[in-house]
């Protein structure tokens, strides 16, 4: 076959993408939203945002939540809410969100490294970076999978500091049988578009404390208290009604959303295991997983080629994988010279080589097939 031919094959096939959105059934969408066309009620915390609450406190597990219009403002105003100072403990492994949301609040990110068994913080090495200054631990679950949060919780808890899980990737995850929204002083989910679970775009704080919803609700409603009476300086960060109705359909089918993942997931497992020179992940025992992503490790040393060629050769197959998280927040073009990178190795190791593969519940399992051939036929 001819390179030109092969060229014109490749460009005619349908890309695949590294995510695609999970979206219910166009008319179960419609016919929740006809009455909003009854009602003009767009925004402003209308019946879908108070239904969609209730139904994600019990699928979650969680006794509060507060909706955003997305995952970061969801995060930059609950630290602003909890009247953090000084320096926070968080990850560079991460989105940019999550270090973004610190330093707009005037505090200073204190990056800690990763493990390199799940790419989650590194508990062993929190102590040594708190300071006088310290007042929180901002930890990430990674890819789906899980921070020690019983370490973390005990750290806390010696040096009187607060912790906020960044749980953007873990909707739904259970350890031990409780929700992951149940652990921390408060926790972020992202219902971005690319998610496991969407409200096209959305986000959520769960909280413990009732005296953070308070703040967290004049933070997001410009600082009003009552009609008569706005005592706060808050922003805008309201979910409106598409979006919640978009969250109470894609909820009454996220179970099996989930299993469709799974099922690719261990597609990909069945190919991937044993090969020298790739690393990937494994579910741990007493977390329930939503197979959030699939990321691959690749050792150029051992599998002859960098995560690099893997990614552009899968891009000449109309395929696209995603270098996530590349680069590190800590080596950010905004942050220049602020922060070493040398201080967080494993980090900088991972996201060296760390591809994410394509991922979604309508992912056939023959495109897994496919990709997975591309990759062990170099």
């Amino acid at each position: 076959m001819s390179k030109l031919i092969f060229e014109v094959i490749i460009m005619n096939q349908k890309p695949i993408l590294v995510t695609r959105s999970s979206m219910p059934p166009l008319e179960e969408y419609t016919n929740e939203i006809k009455s909003i066309w009854d009602t003009a009620w767009l925004t402003n915390i209308g019946k879908f945002h108070k239904q969609l609450e209730q139904d994600l406190i019990k699928y979650l597990g969680v006794d509060n939540i507060s909706l955003f219009t997305n995952g970061h403002m969801a995060l930059e105003l609950l630290i602003q809410a909890m009247n953090l100072t000084g320096e926070v403990i968080t990850t560079p492994f991460t989105f940019a969100s999550t270090t973004h949301s610190i330093v707009r609040n005037g505090l200073t990110p204190v990056f800690c490294d990763i493990n390199s068994d799940d790419y989650t913080m590194d508990v062993t090495k929190i102590e040594k970076l708190i300071t006088d200054k310290t007042t929180a631990i901002l930890p990430v679950h990674v890819y789906g999978h899980i921070c020690n949060i019983n370490e973390i919780k005990r750290i806390a808890s010696k040096y009187d500091l607060k912790v906020i899980y960044d749980a953007a990737h873990t909707f739904g995850e259970k350890v031990n049988g409780q929700g992951i929204g149940r652990f921390g002083d408060a926790t972020m989910f992202s219902f971005h578009a690319t998610k496991v679970y969407n409200t096209i775009e959305g986000g959520a704080i769960t909280f413990s404390n009732e005296n953070i919803g308070k703040q967290l609700y004049k933070l997001k409603n410009f600082g009003i208290e009552s009609q008569e009476m706005v005592d706060g300086v808050g922003s805008n960060a309201k979910m409106n009604e598409f979006q919640a109705v978009m969250g109470i359909c894609n909820l009454r089918h996220i179970t099996e959303e989930i299993s469709k993942r799974k099922t690719v997931v261990e597609r990909y497992r069945s190919w991937l295991s044993n090969i020298n020179g790739i690393k990937i992940m494994y579910d741990k025992e007493n977390i329930q997983s939503n197979y959030a992503y699939f990321p691959v490790v690749f050792d150029e040393k051992v599998f002859g080629f960098s995560r690099n060629e893997v990614c552009d050769k899968l891009k000449e197959n109309n395929i696209f994988a995603r270098k996530y998280f590349y680069p590190l927040t800590n080596t950010f073009d905004c942050y220049h010279g602020k922060f070493n990178v040398n201080k967080t190795p494993t980090a900088q190791h991972i996201a060296k080589r760390v591809l994410t593969l394509p991922l979604y519940a309508d992912l056939s399992l023959e495109d897994v097939d496919r990709i997975c051939d591309i990759i062990l036929k170099l």
